[in-house]
């Protein structure tokens, strides 16, 4: 009788070392690619509140006595042209945000910088003088370096093109550190323990693990628009949303009327603009250039989420004053209104104030991952020692630190602090009483 063979089913290898490939490919991506993700977390998280920190570092960009009506724009136009009346061309004023801020005016390709990637002048005018308070080009001030670091990793178009395929990696990374987390659904509650007692290195790699699952969603956001944002002709096309990406100055729309000697003014302009959208505020004004061209305003609506670049736009004639072509995001279609919100979500704006502040800690995470993941993989080869943590411990021992801290800050207050700002008011009220007197 022969003998029955039955046929061999072999699993190929590959599916059964599928979570070593894994492993695999999130350890070399974190070595090879980590600290540039960290560092393109980090001058994001400053980028982030780059006006705010341009103000701190230059407090001249803020006005001291803020009025109560500022100057025409045609007057500060007129200034800005006096202060360089060498610039042949287009000016983009921007609206402050505050009463103490100033009018930017915008000069897209300056002599200085004509042949970099991307440099206008940027002229900080006084709203209520109309002075000019400072000339700079972009990427020699701090804030704009930072920001250059961070979408071109100062490569200009080499490094933007580099920048969406990091994006692309970053995505990768996230998506092979959630497969190595994730435990199965029977052993999921054990997934978010942090064992404080296992030793230093233990608590190390589940804090790792956390921060990565709980940051996870955030970071994958970022890169998607993040890649997007460096490569927008990709996702414009699939939208049929050209022109409509951040940056992009929309469609050339051209003068018909014939010219005269009464052009319209920026102040007419504007109020034409705003015709069609009354309870809009004004953000930024372009000038026309040459006899065809026309103003270009931007106007945000309250129902839009992009604060600094908003998308209503209003073209007005400059000879004859009327409206050539409006832009209202309101009857966008889908995919352009989803290109249009891929700024706003990228730098948290899209959710106020509290967003921005999410996204700067988010901005953060990337570094927090790398050091804890190069510590553990440290650890594994036996180039760093685990030592014992009494997590308990250490937390009473910072608490009583706290607590030792605030009381001395108070006792200080108490003793110093107030007795020196009641002789400062006590002085101040005496000038004032004889100020009186002799009037």
């Amino acid at each position: 009788m022969q003998e029955t063979h039955y046929p061999l089913i072999v699993r190929p290898r590959f599916i059964l070392n599928a979570r070593k490939w894994w492993r695999l490919c999130h350890v070399y991506l974190a070595l090879s690619l980590g600290l540039i993700f960290a560092l393109i977390g980090l001058t994001g998280s400053l980028s982030i509140y780059r006006e705010e920190l341009d103000s701190l570092l230059n407090p001249q960009l803020r006005v001291d006595t803020p009025q109560s009506t500022a100057l025409s724009l045609d007057k500060i136009v007129a200034a800005v042209r006096a202060a360089h009346p060498d610039r042949h061309g287009a000016w983009t004023l921007e609206m402050p945000r505050a009463p103490d801020g100033m009018i930017t005016a915008w000069f897209e390709k300056p002599k200085e910088s004509v042949d970099a990637f991307y440099a206008p002048l940027m002229v900080s005018v006084n709203p209520y003088t109309g002075r000019v308070v400072d000339s700079r080009l972009w990427g020699q001030t701090l804030t704009t370096w930072l920001l250059d670091l961070h979408t071109q990793l100062q490569l200009d178009g080499f490094g933007r093109n580099a920048l969406a395929v990091l994006g692309g990696l970053l995505m990768l990374s996230v998506l092979s550190g959630l497969y190595l987390w994730w435990p199965g659904w029977p052993k999921l509650w054990r997934a978010f323990s942090l064992r404080h007692d296992a030793g230093l290195m233990r608590l190390v790699f589940d804090l790792h693990r956390l921060l990565g699952v709980a940051s996870s969603g955030f970071l994958m956001l970022l890169a998607f628009t993040g890649f997007h944002l460096a490569y927008p002709s990709l996702l414009e096309n699939l939208t049929a949303a050209s022109g409509m990406g951040h940056g992009d100055a929309g469609p050339n729309v051209r003068s018909s009327a014939i010219p005269n000697d009464r052009p319209t003014s920026l102040s007419e302009a504007i109020l034409v603009a705003r015709g069609p959208f009354p309870s809009s505020e004004v953000r930024r004004i372009t000038t026309p250039v040459g006899e065809l061209g026309t103003y270009r305003i931007n106007l945000r609506q309250l129902n839009e989420i992009n604060q600094h670049h908003p998308f209503t736009t209003v073209w007005v004639d400059r000879w004859s004053g009327q409206i050539r072509d409006v832009q209202n995001p309101s009857q966008f279609s889908a995919g352009q209104t989803f290109t249009t919100w891929l700024w706003p979500l990228h730098t948290g704006e899209a959710l106020g104030e509290s967003g921005r502040l999410l996204w700067f800690f988010v901005g953060l995470t990337p570094t927090c991952l790398f050091l804890s993941g190069l510590l553990h993989w440290l650890h594994r080869h036996g180039w760093v020692a685990d030592r014992e943590i009494n997590l308990k411990q250490a937390t009473d021992a910072a608490t009583t630190a706290c607590m030792t801290t605030l009381k001395r800050a108070a006792k200080a207050i108490l003793r110093v602090v107030i007795p020196a700002a009641n002789r400062f008011l006590q002085k101040i009220y005496g000038r004032i009483r004889r100020i009186k007197r002799l009037k």
